[in-house]
């Protein structure tokens, strides 16, 4: 069960002054991790912990002589140039390290002399991914946008029939996913629309954002070693906003019999801040299922699960054109939900990925699919808010979006609130279309 400790206090406060600010992302009770350079440097890239609008140096409070024991160790682990190493030590590790700083960043600490040394304004760093992502595995959580998709190519049968059984994935390509800010080209492939005799080649004309959660792997199993749904949290580590950028014209022509290949390769964008499960203790929710649907099989079923497997975790979209760029307008919201409303969970993820003895390793990226909600400004691709492109969107500059165009950029933002627990931010992740390399 999530475990709520002194580390939670929404009380507490840090004597780093940008942390105790009610807006940011990064109080005292969230230290997520990140890995990072300054800016146009050659440093060596490591591991970072943000606070407020600073980042603590790990590998420079490392050798200062802040940690001890299982935090040390952790903290040598994350001083590396991604968290893999820190990621497969498990989660009792990453604790450890998280008491340690909460501690030493807390107002009143006799470690400020020390630490001070070690922090680094976020403004003057860039960042990389935070691990090196061995496997890639994009599920399909959301039945909202199950249903809201399947309506619009199969409207008397929407919905598959083994989609409530069956936690639905299929394995992705880890070399294209990038760090925000990423800049990606607009694919080209394949396209048949519907009165031609035969395709033919073209740049992507149906570009489209999928807001997600990717969900990174902590300690790995064993090959033939299925984990049991009670123990899936301790094989992860934590969670990052992830844009699925796909391509809706190159999509329908390839998908079968196989699934998704061109259209989902060419570009995934990370937020570089990783959240940790044990930040986001305060936000569990519970997990049931509506009246009248069937009840998850034995493997993923289970009373964690049930009592905390889900995540009160709002999401948001926008958009900034390059005229609203140039015009220097902030980016304008298309779509706000929340993680709650997946139907799976990131438990039953893990337990569905490995029943069949498949060996996770640290590292690891789980996409949770497009997660819209049940009302229509929930929607959280454009093939939803468009109905296939059928509606076009009017900003409010007057311009219209059906489908991305070259020079926007999307912005995916993410947060908890509620009262009594301090807010807790994944910072955000952006992306910009540039044009075709042919064209």
């Amino acid at each position: 069960m999530p475990v709520l400790d002194e580390t939670h206090d929404p009380a507490l406060r840090s004597w780093v002054p940008s942390a105790n600010d009610e807006a940011t992302d990064f109080p005292i009770q969230n230290l997520p991790f990140a890995i990072f350079r300054r800016r146009d440097s050659a440093e060596a890239w490591r591991g970072g912990v943000a606070i407020g609008e600073q980042i603590i140096d790990l590998a420079a409070a490392a050798q200062a002589g802040l940690f001890t024991a299982d935090a040390l160790a952790a903290a040598q682990a994350a001083s590396e140039p991604t968290l893999n190493r820190l990621m497969g030590l498990g989660r009792p590790a990453a604790r450890a390290l998280r008491l340690a700083l909460s501690r030493a960043l807390a107002a009143g600490s006799d470690q400020q002399a020390l630490v001070q040394p070690c922090l680094i304004d976020q403004a003057d760093a860039q960042y990389a991914l935070p691990a090196r992502i061995g496997d890639y595995t994009d599920f399909y959580t959301s039945i909202h946008h199950a249903t809201h998709v399947g309506q619009l190519f199969r409207p008397d049968n929407p919905l598959m029939p083994n989609y409530k059984w069956v936690p639905i994935g299929y394995h992705g390509r880890s070399s294209s996913i990038g760090v925000s800010p990423q800049r990606f080209h607009r694919p080209c492939g394949q396209v048949k629309p519907a009165d031609a005799t035969q395709p033919h080649v073209q740049a992507s004309a149906r570009l489209d954002l999928e807001l997600e959660l990717g969900v990174l792997v902590g300690r790995g199993n064993a090959l033939g070693s299925p984990i049991p749904i009670d123990q899936a949290e301790e094989h992860l580590f934590g969670l990052v906003l992830f844009n699925d950028w796909s391509a809706r014209d190159i999509q329908p022509w390839e998908y079968q019999p196989l699934g998704p290949f061109l259209a989902k390769n060419f570009a995934s964008t990370v937020s570089p801040w990783v959240v940790t499960l044990d930040a986001l203790a305060p936000f569990r929710t519970p997990f049931a299922r509506p009246d009248g649907d069937p009840q998850p099989l034995p493997y993923l079923d289970g009373a964690v699960n049930r009592a905390a497997g889900g995540f009160d975790i709002q999401l948001e979209a926008l958009i900034q054109t390059q005229t609203m760029h140039a015009q220097c307008q902030a980016p304008t919201r298309l779509a706000h939900s929340n993680y709650r409303y997946a139907y799976w969970t990131a438990a039953q993820m893990v337990a569905h990925h490995t029943i069949n003895g498949c060996n996770l390793q640290p590292g690891d990226l789980f996409g949770t699919g497009t997660l819209s909600g049940p009302e229509p400004d929930q929607a959280c691709a454009l093939i939803e808010l468009t109905a296939g492109g059928k509606r076009p969107i009017s900003l409010p500059n007057g311009e219209q979006r059906t489908w991305l165009q070259d020079g926007d950029t999307v912005v995916l933002r993410g947060w908890c609130a509620k009262p009594g627990a301090a807010r807790i931010g994944f910072g955000s992740c952006a992306g910009t279309v540039l044009p075709p390399h042919n064209a």
